[in-house]
């Protein structure tokens, strides 16, 4: 990865990655293969471990260290986990060594300071400013700021660039950018406004390790930008009114788009499908994996904005490839067009 050394900002060195580009930690989605593969093609891995049960944060955690000797992050939401499964998962991971998490949702001060006192760093994912307030007070060492165009979860109501630009504005920390991102432009945009690197879920779900269902990676490629929308319907196994972004399916057409305000102790619980033994219920987070049956038209299909740039299903590690390639070029071209420029004065 040394021919993108234009890529490089501090943040690399921080993370031990080549480039400065992270796998979202997408819950199901980012397992040891998919994180793998980012890893060796240079950028920065994340295993997507929410909910997960201990014995299977091990054997992912293993079979990553197996796979490469990059630095990698385990990803837990503590907001959306059973307190007990949480404190199992935690001290699993530091029993393992895991030395790198990656938090969402609410910012617990007592949890970062919990793995920090133990040597680990903590990347924490948020969707406002005081949000970014909170966990760097907290101790936290990277932000991730998530624009509201982002695929999944979405926990503020900002774009991506506005977020970034208020948020490295008030804080010393390095700042990644998330959301709607799926191009070597987007992340030179987001180095522009001040983000040292870019955390990308949706680009990243549409490759061949990625554990996602096929049926979900082809719906990615045939979506446009526009075909994406925010809801709160798919809020079950979250906290209430949590919105996510999905493409538009028959679930969202009848109860509406863009529709925040559902109790999910309202919502019907209607099996669908399975994932193995386990049953997936209408209007839960569950996106369908790769041994989900059922009904995957009517699950939650995660896609950012960024969808619309994302054209075929390739290797994690060509993906990421693609993305430095054009992003280097681009700024090649504006630093010609500004010598050009200054020649002309």
């Amino acid at each position: 990865m040394t021919k993108f050394a234009s890529l490089r900002t501090p943040l690399c060195d921080l993370l031990g990655c080549d480039v400065p580009i992270l796998l979202a930690g997408m819950g199901g989605v980012s397992r040891w293969e998919l994180a793998a593969a980012v890893a060796e093609a240079g950028g920065y891995a994340m295993l997507g471990m929410v909910r997960e049960d201990p014995a299977l944060i091990e054997r992912e955690v293993k079979a990553l260290r197996a796979a490469t000797s990059r630095r990698f992050a385990v990803n837990v939401i503590p907001a959306a986990t059973n307190p007990q499964l949480l404190d199992r998962q935690i001290d699993l991971c530091i029993d393992l060594g895991v030395k790198h998490f990656t938090f969402f949702w609410d910012v617990m001060p007592g949890l970062i300071t919990r793995v920090k006192k133990r040597g680990c760093l903590v990347l924490h994912q948020v969707g406002t400013a005081d949000a970014a307030r909170q966990a760097e007070d907290a101790g936290a060492d990277v932000l991730i700021a998530q624009g509201v165009e982002a695929g999944g979860h979405v926990h503020g109501r900002t774009s991506m660039l506005a977020l970034v630009q208020e948020i490295v504005a008030q804080s010393k920390l390095p700042v990644v950018a998330t959301g709607g991102i799926s191009t070597g432009a987007g992340l030179v945009a987001a180095l522009a406004f001040g983000a040292q690197g870019v955390q990308l879920g949706t680009a990243f779900l549409a490759t061949t390790e990625s554990f996602a269902h096929d049926y979900h990676k082809q719906r990615i490629v045939e979506a446009r930008s526009g075909d994406t929308v925010l809801t709160d319907l798919y809020v079950l196994n979250w906290p209430a009114y949590a919105a996510v972004r999905v493409i538009g399916n028959s679930v969202t057409a009848k109860l509406g788009f863009s529709t925040l305000g559902h109790d999910p102790g309202m919502l019907p619980h209607e099996v669908i499908g399975h994932e193995g033994p386990r049953p997936i219920y209408r209007y839960s987070t569950d996106s369908p994996l790769r041994i989900t049956t059922g009904d995957l038209e009517a699950m939650a299909l995660f896609a950012g904005q960024g969808a619309g740039a994302i054209n075929d299903i390739i290797p994690a590690g060509e993906r990421l490839r693609r993305i430095a390639a054009e992003a280097d070029a681009c700024l090649r071209q504006l630093s010609l067009r500004t010598a050009r420029l200054g020649a002309n004065r």
